[in-house]
């Protein structure tokens, strides 16, 4: 047997014997880490468990496992048998402990699967919005929210009569001049948020696993599908506004003024101020209260003839004042 074949062999020998000893090194060092702790059982789930998927249901993608006492949370799981009636809450990944906190009642889950309720004469319209167009994606279903539209100038082609439902509807000459301003203004007041879709690396705060998460410091990184209740002529309107101009929302609290405002433009956003209809400039809490109407004057009585004249008088005269 040659030197190279005998050396071979000797290397294979070593590393197998580094091998074994390093495997009984770290089960020695398991073991010395444990020495002392007091083990207990714990369900950890080995295959993905979605949610909705029932307690009883489970058994397959869970194994027992042994882990010291102190990283056992308080509501583990101690008995499969105490999910039955009940369902995953969220999706559980692989490696995670079963808590009972995980698990709700299935009428719960269902609840939470309809979201909110839509009136049956509204339709549902979903738009893609970033997150600073969305209140920073802190919307959540069932908050109402008032919709801004805002247009970049276009070009008017100088028409100076639009119709509308059939009706003609005089443009004034400002807006029919070559071109139109930036405008913005709000279009729909306490729309009723259905849903809201967020990327799934974003963290999802909608999806009900917000442990350890401010959602005021952190805000998604990807845009968001915001769906919302409108009517069918609304409905028209924010479509028309997401294909040619640009969507923003704001949360509209039920105290809030519905205050009926101009369509703001350069010439009035700045300080509160507002043109009015002949083109003056005026602070919106110091706007004129428009004079009242003068009441109609009183009819005059006719004035009363003097005695003795017309034709009664020259009779008397001709007759010398006799009967």
């Amino acid at each position: 047997m040659s030197r190279r074949v005998v050396g071979l062999l000797v290397a294979v020998v070593l590393a197998l014997a580094g091998t074994v000893a390093l495997v009984a090194f770290v089960a020695g060092a398991e073991e010395r880490a444990l020495e002392g702790e007091e083990l207990v059982e714990v369900y950890v789930v080995t295959d993905t468990i979605t949610g909705g998927t029932p307690g009883d249901e489970i058994e397959a993608m869970v194994i027992v496992e042994e882990v010291p006492i102190k990283v056992r949370p308080a509501n583990a799981v101690d008995n499969l048998a105490a999910l039955r009636g009940r369902v995953a809450a969220v999706d559980l990944q692989p490696g995670e402990q079963l808590i009972n906190t995980r698990f709700i009642a299935v009428a719960e889950f269902a609840d939470r699967a309809v979201g909110v309720q839509i009136p049956e004469d509204m339709v549902e319209i979903t738009i893609l919005l970033e997150p600073q167009e969305a209140v920073g994606g802190l919307l959540e279903p069932g908050q109402t929210v008032a919709v801004f539209a805002s247009f970049d100038p276009f070009e008017s082609s100088g028409a100076t009569v639009f119709e509308i439902d059939g009706e003609p509807v005089p443009i004034p000459e400002s807006v029919a001049s070559e071109s139109t301003p930036n405008t913005t203004d709000i279009i729909l007041r306490k729309v009723l948020v259905t849903a809201v879709q967020e990327a799934p690396d974003t963290g999802g705060f909608n999806t009900g696993d917000d442990e350890g998460r401010n959602r005021l410091n952190t805000a998604p990184e990807d845009a968001l599908l915001v769906t919302l209740a409108v009517v069918p002529n609304d409905a028209e309107r924010i479509v028309y506004t997401a294909e040619f101009g640009h969507l923003w929302l704001a949360v509209e609290r039920e105290n809030v003024p519905e205050d009926q405002d101009s369509i703001k433009k350069r010439s009035n956003i700045y300080d509160q101020n507002t043109v009015d209809d002949e083109g003056g400039v005026f602070d919106r809490a110091d706007r004129p209260e428009p004079e009242p109407e003068p009441e109609p004057a009183a009819e005059e009585d006719p004035p009363a003839e003097e005695e003795g004249t017309g034709e009664e008088g020259a009779a008397a005269e001709g007759d010398g004042g006799q009967p």
